[in-house]
């Protein structure tokens, strides 16, 4: 077979799986579970197979018209790079570990043929959008994982919580998506195409009339889609999903699917030095505030979710700077360490015999009752926190490194501010990333809190998919920045001196502060019981977040209760802690700014329609109604009635007639 059509069959084989399933799911369901995972790893088979073919060189590109359009055309095309083959395989590598990990997590689901059709049928959206060389071909991919995302994040659809997460993701995302829809429709008409090589090929002649402004507009989808600033909101509550589909979004699809567009249109972004300096401060800010809020969080997944923002933030930060090699690089090292992450915390969640959520308050002796959890996920935690030799190491310093480079003027692909800001936000993060990541670490595994039921050992599938994702996590960076300059544009991507030092001397202190703030506050818990925390004399007056307790609250069966008193973010965040708990209460901003005004709009729009366009309805009405009453009290069916009537009407006009003739 040739490379394009390995290529076709990559992102065909899971949609055909996902077909395949929901129309099985009820009539064979000893199909279901070879269904999901067969092509889904098939898929990964013919990605390394066009990866390989492609091989770092020149870029695979095919395309025929899909129907005359009377302008700019459409066009089924392939664009195959290295970013796009070593993406895809990342994608692949994480859907078929989802897939494989889900048969355990939710073996006992009635509804899992449909989550596993969703599943298949989100891998080939994202797949689709990153072998696409046609924007409205990508396009489709986008608004297809947007469709999939609604459903799974609603899987538990029987709780408020999914309901209103699922909801919501699909709404902020599609608040972004519309002026992204604008902005490639814009794009198309400068370049008069909508394949991306001659998009490309327009930039770099000058071809855009309105550069600034289709970067903006193009930047609102890429902001709804991967999470960043002011529309991350969605992606914290998306958490109400099962485990493994946060693995899949927050690893390899959705979220990254706006990173790596930024990465393919890069020149677009560069034309226009106001976009790239909004890029720049879109991506300190999302950095800076997400790494605050997964420090005061109590759920681990709302922890991890956080984490994936502030990591975005750093790719984005990357592609602000002008560096898409340091961006790539960074989205497969996150990929890898954070599918981790939340398939490890899935592992907790199973031992905890909840559905979604985990409190990290409650937890205790989980070190000893999942060992595979905790050995693999120290490992992603140390990837996260970029200590070395972890891959998260690699391919932070890259980004740093790139905006060094841009800050101190030794390149120009980005203007020289967009450098400083995200260098000085980068550091600041890579301090309190270390700092959440040891938190994570010491309260799930170390915690002081109420131990939850044993519900017994994982499925095999589960533990075995974290030894597999736990080798790249701690061996791919070392070896990626060496190899991956020839995959992409071939920037160094090795890590500089000064950022190394810094980062990791940050990381360190972070994690040594926390340590030490743990164990401050582990000796106050000491001499405090768990259910008088809050009310004790030397209590942090930040240890009951009444706001943060009604809004997220897992449920222990019958285990009462009371946040851990040696939670050392909240020591570290003070006054902090009650704000960032909640996001910052962006999301009470938003319903006053929005939300509450739409309402009103709304209630405005129902009185009118009530009390005003129906009463004169029923003005108009009632006027044939009264004519219609006063001719039936004419109808007496009295003959004498009658011939009265025509008498006097005889008369009338007899008398009108004589006086019109003398008048005349």
């Amino acid at each position: 077979m040739t490379t394009t059509t390995l290529a076709v069959l990559v992102p065909l084989l899971p949609f055909l799986g996902a077909a395949a399933g929901l129309l099985l799911g009820r009539t064979a369901p000893g199909f279901i579970r070879p269904l999901a995972v067969l092509p889904t790893l098939a898929s990964l088979v013919l990605a390394v197979l066009v990866a390989a073919d492609q091989g770092g060189g020149p870029a695979v590109d095919a395309a025929t018209e899909l129907t005359p359009t009377g302008s700019v055309p459409v066009e089924l095309a392939l664009h195959i790079d290295g970013f796009a083959a070593l993406v895809a395989v990342l994608v692949a590598v994480v859907a078929g570990c989802v897939q494989i990990y889900s048969t355990g997590y939710l073996r006992d689901d009635p509804r899992y043929s449909s989550y596993a059709a969703l599943v298949s049928l989100f891998t080939s959206a994202m797949l689709l959008v990153v072998y696409s060389g046609d924007l409205i071909v990508l396009l489709v991919g986008w608004e297809i994982m947007g469709i999939c995302s609604y459903f799974l994040v609603g899987h538990y659809w029987e709780t408020p919580e999914a309901r209103a997460a699922s909801i919501k993701a699909f709404l902020v995302t599609k608040l972004g998506d519309v002026p992204f829809l604008i902005g490639l429709f814009a794009l198309a008409t400068d370049a008069g195409s909508f394949r991306i090589t001659k998009v490309l090929g327009a930039v770099a002649n000058g071809g855009l009339h309105h550069p600034t402004l289709i970067a903006l507009l193009l930047l609102a989808g890429v902001a709804g889609k991967s999470a960043q600033f002011p529309l991350h909101t969605w992606l914290p509550d998306a958490m109400a999903g099962p485990t493994p589909v946060s693995a899949l979004i927050h690893a390899a699809t959705m979220v990254a699917a706006g990173v790596y567009f930024v990465a393919r249109l890069l020149p677009v972004f560069q034309a226009s030095s106001a976009a790239m300096v909004v890029l720049a401060v879109m991506a300190a800010v999302t950095m800076a505030g997400s790494a605050l809020a997964a420090l005061a969080q109590d759920d681990i997944k709302r922890v991890l979710a956080y984490s994936t923002i502030g990591q975005l933030g750093y790719m984005t930060g990357a592609l602000a700077v002008g560096d898409r090699d340091a961006a790539v690089f960074h989205l497969l090292s996150h990929g890898a360490f954070k599918a981790l992450l939340f398939l490890a915390a899935g592992v907790i969640i199973h031992a905890a015999g909840t559905n979604s959520l985990a409190a990290m308050s409650r937890m205790a002796g989980l070190r000893d009752r999942v060992p595979d959890a905790y050995w693999t996920m120290t490992v992603a935690l140390l990837a996260l926190a970029a200590i070395p030799p972890f891959s998260g190491f690699f391919s932070k310093e890259s980004v740093l490194g790139a905006a060094e480079h841009v800050a101190t003027g030794h390149t120009g692909h980005a203007p020289g501010p967009a450098g400083w800001i995200v260098l000085a936000a980068g550091l600041l993060t890579a301090l309190l990333t270390a700092a959440y990541a040891m938190r994570l670490w010491l309260l799930a595994f170390r915690g002081q809190g109420a131990e939850a039921p044993d519900h017994g050992r994982q499925p095999l599938a589960m533990n075995a998919v974290l030894w597999v994702l736990a080798v790249p996590s701690l061996a791919f960076g070392g070896l990626a920045f060496r190899v991956l300059p020839d995959w992409f544009d071939g920037r160094d991507l090795a890590p500089t001196l000064t950022t190394s030092v810094l980062g990791t001397g940050l990381a360190l202190v972070g994690g040594i502060v926390t340590y030490g703030a743990w164990r401050h506050t582990s000796a106050l818990a000491a001499r405090v019981p768990l259910g008088a925390v809050a009310a004790h004399p030397e209590a942090d007056a930040g240890l009951v977040e009444a706001e943060a307790i009604a809004t997220h609250r897992p449920a222990y069966g019958d285990i009462a209760y009371a946040p851990d008193p040696a939670d050392p973010g909240r020591l570290l965040l003070g006054p902090l802690h009650r704000h960032a708990a909640v996001g910052f209460h962006l999301d009470a901003v938003y319903a006053t700014l929005f939300v509450r005004p739409v309402q009103a709009g709304a209630s405005l729009v129902r009185f009118l329609d009530r009390e005003v366009v129906e009463t004169y309805v029923r003005g108009a009405g009632a006027v044939p109604r009264l004519l219609g009453a006063a001719v039936r009290r004419a109808q007496t069916g009295n003959v004498q009635t009658y011939v009265s009537a025509l008498l006097a009407g005889t008369v009338v006009l007899a008398v009108a007639a004589v006086l019109l003739a003398t008048g005349a």
